[in-house]
């Protein structure tokens, strides 16, 4: 268990760094309330509190708290000075915030928190399904690395939703032209969601919704600071016993079902006659320039951000929704670096022969897909998150059973049947969830 005292210590530490300027962010918009630079608070506070022992279940209440405190509070104290934000010729007028202050703020409401939680921890309410994830993510030969992940198992706790089912979040962003786009979606595209008022009613609107929204807000961004970055993007909104998703551009989730590859989305690519007529009707161009590309760019139609190319690139996202009846294996979510390479056929492949290698461990599934599709020759960032929805070994346990069931290739049949006869005896097969 966690030592509160240890944790106090160093929470104060972070606090100090931030006074001091050492932790750098920037004004922002006061039309969001506040919360959206709270969540880049978040993303910094929730790894320091688990790196130190605390479980995610407790940082995600603890930081919700934080943010609960926060919220009371008069922000005019943060409000930046007219002269210092507004440029000459903007249509609207903005009220900004001291970023760096309100994260100090945070911070220490943190702290007040940690200290009356260590005198009384109040109930927490614990998950009601334990979700194994695997992630794996690698530059590769890249210069930079540009791809960002986020896993939210705990939703309800980081954002107080209080009812009786389960949420959790998961989303991988794939940035060009610079790290910015995929940085702030990864920061924020959550918080919209969570902060949507149908999150609980609707909760696919919301996950659609909120890459319209984190489009704009970014926008707003880069023209203020001229960026030209933009990002792809997919999420998961697993709510229950229902999947939501949502993506723009060529991210994509797939997933598997008692061993067979279910395709869930189309990507957006200029290629899809659909998009190239949207583009046209514009007055883009789609061409081929060793792929097809929008206006000779971009090798995909739709994105956060790229501010230069919009309403080309465009920013509506699409979504569907799944009923999930307990037969799922898996979901996995990628970037265009892992899909490239590596068919969903493949993925089946792949994993049920790291899960025979490994005797029903899923844990490094993820590592071994993404040096599949190195192997396969992707130069590009590769980054894999595999949402296990039922146990590996239950996964692996039917398998044993009836290899020539699954929906995997021969080579996969082949091993598996080499698996049986070597070391079924020594696997423990259970019944399957």
């Amino acid at each position: 268990m966690v030592s509160f005292t240890s944790l106090l210590i160093k929470l104060q530490l972070l606090i100090v760094m931030i006074s001091k300027s050492e932790l750098k962010s920037p004004i922002i918009n006061i039309e969001a309330v506040a919360q959206f630079k709270l969540m880049q608070s978040i993303l910094l506070s929730l790894p320091f509190l688990t790196i130190r022992g605390v479980s995610p279940l407790l940082a995600a209440s603890l930081i919700h708290a934080a943010v609960d405190e926060v919220l009371q509070i008069d922000f005019t104290e943060f409000k930046k000075q007219s002269g210092e934000t507004e440029e000459e010729g903007d249509e609207e007028r903005f009220t900004l915030l001291d970023g760096d202050s309100l994260q100090r703020c945070f911070f220490n409401k943190l702290w007040d928190v940690c200290f009356e939680w260590k005198k009384q921890l109040p109930p927490l309410r614990p998950l009601k399904r334990f979700l194994l994830v695997s992630i794996h993510a690698i530059r590769n030969t890249r210069r930079k690395m540009e791809d960002r992940h986020v896993l939210l198992p705990e939703f309800n706790q980081l954002f107080g939703l209080s009812d009786d089912i389960d949420r959790a979040y998961f989303a991988v962003f794939d940035g060009h032209g610079g790290v910015d786009a995929a940085n702030y979606s990864a920061t924020h595209l959550h918080v919209n969601v969570g902060l949507h008022e149908e999150v609980v009613k609707n909760p696919a609107e919301a996950l659609k919704c909120s890459f319209q929204k984190t489009d704009e807000m970014f926008l707003f961004k880069a023209k203020r600071e001229r960026l030209r970055s933009g990002t792809t993007g997919v999420s998961a909104l697993i709510v229950g016993n229902k999947l939501h998703i949502a993506w723009l551009g060529d991210s994509q989730v797939m997933l598997v079902r008692q061993g067979k590859a279910v395709t869930l989305m189309e990507p957006h690519k200029p290629e899809r006659e659909d998009e190239k007529a949207r583009i046209e009707a514009l007055g883009g161009c789609v061409t081929y320039m060793d792929c097809w590309r929008v206006n000779g760019t971009l090798a995909v139609s739709r994105a956060i951000g790229d501010l230069y190319q919009k309403p080309y690139i465009s920013g509506d996202a699409d979504g569907d929704s799944f009923e999930l009846t307990g037969s799922e294996d898996y979901l996995l979510l990628a970037c265009d670096g892992f899909f490239d390479a590596i068919k969903p056929y493949e993925v089946v492949d792949l994993v049920l022969d790291h899960l025979m290698q490994t005797k029903g461990v899923g844990l490094k599934a993820a590592e071994r897909l993404v040096a599949a599709a190195k192997e396969n020759g992707s130069s590009d960032n590769i980054t894999v998150l595999v949402v296990f929805l039922r146990d590996p070994q239950d996964i692996l346990a039917d398998c044993l059973r009836d290899p020539k069931s699954l929906g995997a290739g021969e080579d996969a049949r082949s091993s598996a049947f080499n698996f049986l006869s070597c070391e079924a005896a020594a696997t423990p097969v259970t019944e399957s969830v």
